[in-house]
């Protein structure tokens, strides 16, 4: 039986696990911080270092917060920073990640074949149905965004950096540096008006709500958010790492 490494890739931390075809876990995830400054060498090192823990794997999948095309990066937000997300912007990484091919580094570095997403792009690929158009939206750092239609995975919308109020982008009005500030009963609200917002953009059929901060939503602001919209456990970040070789993604 094939098994996959899966990889989420954080701002505050970097998780994998080895699982076979079906999602099974054939070990406990493990995870380790992201090391900054993380120039592309550091990166794919760390990624190295972390499936060395972990039982052999056929092959990998990793996700990545920012746009990635084909496999590279065109833009990351966290990891051209001195020492993390919402720190001071290091230019030499900037050129450095920007247009940086992921895949064939790791897949060099691994020596198997490696499949390179957006973070949020693979979370979807572990929940949705294969129906209708459905979206993912990741709450954590920031905000991740994926859209399917029909189980094939449409091309990225970088939704984070999309402005929505007092000049500030989605990354950095519902992202954890204001949670932490508002306290998660006005943060909930926040997320009601983001999902309110743009249920006319996308008319999506489900909406999949999802990132280790979807655990912090209100039951309240829960339940006003309609019967389109399923929270889903920040566990399919790693079980879509193996049902992404299935599904329709390039």
């Amino acid at each position: 039986m094939t098994t996959t490494l899966a990889i989420d890739c954080g701002g505050g931390g970097i998780k994998g696990c080895v699982l076979d075809e079906s999602g099974t876990m054939r070990a406990q995830p493990i995870r380790v911080p992201t090391p900054y400054p993380l120039p592309t060498e550091l990166f794919v090192q760390t990624l190295v270092d972390l499936g060395a823990q972990l039982p052999r794997a056929d092959r990998a999948t990793v996700g990545l917060p920012g746009m990635i095309r084909h496999g590279v990066v065109v833009t990351t937000p966290h990891y051209v920073t001195r020492t993390g997300p919402r720190s001071k912007i290091v230019p030499e990484l900037v050129t450095e990640w920007e247009g940086f091919d992921a895949k064939t580094a790791l897949e060099r570095a691994f020596g198997y074949e490696v499949r390179v997403l957006n973070d949020a792009e693979v979370h979807g690929a572990g929940v949705i149905a294969g129906q209708g158009l459905e979206v993912v939206m990741t709450l954590g750092t920031g905000l991740g965004c994926a859209i399917y239609d029909g189980g094939r995975l449409a091309p990225h919308l970088e939704m984070s950096q999309a402005p929505v109020r007092w000049g500030l982008s989605y990354d950095t009005y519902i992202g954890e540096h204001e949670r932490r500030r508002l306290g998660d009963a006005l943060w909930s609200r926040r997320i009601a008006r983001m999902v309110e917002g743009l249920r006319p953009v996308f008319l999506w059929d489900r909406l999949y709500v999802g990132g280790g901060n979807s655990r912090h939503i209100t039951p309240v602001v829960l339940n006003r958010m309609g019967d389109d919209v399923v929270i889903v456990p920040n566990a399919a970040a790693l079980v879509g790492g193996a049902r992404a070789w299935l599904l329709q993604m390039d």
